[in-house]
This record gives structure tokens, sequence and C-alpha cells, in this order.
């Protein structure tokens, strides 16, 4: 079974005891919306992309809005997570690229869930998974620090390190590899993340990544 399985079957889990109308970490989405999402990303390629190329706000995507009503009714939300839940056909190019591509994926939308009413005790993953966390997250961090305006480096505390973002002042961000991952991927308030570095640049780092940064969620962990 690969970590992609692995957390795809914790994550079903998660939502049939979620409230499906519950907020999550994506601004505009319930638990709902993230299933939906999910199911959307997997099985609809295309009308995900359309959904994207139109920018709506948040919760008012079309396509994502059609699969979202279909789900309103227990029956329909519980027909939408055994979707989910049955993973992608071996013919869909999704899912080719295996944990690379997905396993990061659902462990921030695992957390979307979990921390969406707000900070909740991290999950206990096993120390291999935690490996290919850190292992895997490197293209994500990139991309979601990209328009940073000092240097990023990645720190797991007594463990490995990499620069994501070169530049001549930088900062720390230090944690574990689920919280850096979240981090990365915009979830600045529900990270449990350490930020260090020269008070100046730290500072002009903390400005740029805060709350008023949420359009780093566009770094597609979707």
């Amino acid at each position: 079974m690969t970590w992609m399985e692995t957390e795809r079957a914790a994550l079903v889990e998660t939502f049939r005891r979620a409230d499906p109308d519950a907020p999550t970490l994506c601004e505009g989405w319930t638990v709902r919306h993230l299933l939906a999402h999910l199911v959307q990303r997997e099985h609809h390629p295309l009308r995900q992309a359309a959904d994207v190329l139109a920018r709506p706000r948040p919760g008012r995507e079309r396509f994502l809005g059609r699969l979202v009503e279909r789900a309103r009714t227990p029956a329909g939300y519980a027909a939408l997570l055994e979707t989910f839940a049955a993973g992608m056909s071996a013919w869909n190019p999704v899912g080719w690229a295996g944990d690379r591509a997905h396993h990061v994926e659902y462990v921030i939308h695992h957390e979307d869930v979990r921390r969406g009413r707000g900070l909740v005790e991290p999950r206990v993953l096993p120390p291999d998974q935690v490996r290919a966390v850190w292992a895997e997250l490197a293209p994500l961090a990139r991309l979601g620090y990209l328009r940073s305006p000092v240097g990023v480096v990645q720190a797991v505390p007594g463990g490995p390190r990499r620069v994501v973002k070169r530049a001549a002042d930088a900062v720390v961000v230090v944690g574990d590899p689920v919280e850096l991952a979240l981090h990365a991927a915009g979830r600045v308030d529900a990270a449990d993340v350490d930020v260090v570095g020269r008070p100046q640049t730290v500072e002009r780092f903390l400005r740029w990544s805060g709350p008023a940064e949420v359009a780093r969620d566009g770094v597609d962990v979707s």
C-alpha cells in the first residue's frame, strides 16, 4: 500500500466523521466542498481547470457547485465519499504520478478538514510517512515561497533542512514536515512553525506570508 493510498483511507474516515457543513482551512469551502473538490480533481480534471480559469469567489465555482449540490443529502454525500474512497481508475493519467502528486495533497487536505474550526492536536504519523512528506515537499515549497521577498529555508527540529528560495537575507521556517507543508501551502495561521532570522528579515517575511497573502493557497494543493 502506497502512502497515497494510506492517507486516502485515513482521510475517508475523517470525512465520514466530519460535519459536511463544517468550515475548512480553505476559504469559502465547507467539508462538503473539499470532498467535492477531491472528486472533481481526480475524476473531472477538465471541469476543475474550467473552474480555476474562471477565477470565481471560493464556494461559487460552477462545476464544483454541481457536485456540492448533489451531495446535499446524506445519501448524496455518502455517494460522493464512496467515489473518492474507490480511488482513481488505472487509465486516469492524474493518478500515474502516484505519491509525488497526491500524498502531500491528501495530508494537507486532511488537516484542512481537521483544523477547520481551529488548531487541532497534530496527528501522530508513522515515521516513514513523515519522512515521505519531507521528501515530497520540495516542489510545493519552492512554488509556495516563489514570491517571498526574502530567502526561505525549511528545517525540521533536530533533522534535515533545505533551501527553497535563495537570497542574501533569509528566514528559517522550523517545524515538523506536516506543519511545514501547511505553511508552504498558505495555511499560515494553522501551521505550528517558528520563523527565525534577523528581526527585519523575519518582519518582511511575516508581512508577506500573513492572512493578506491568502492567494498563496493557489499553490495548488487544490
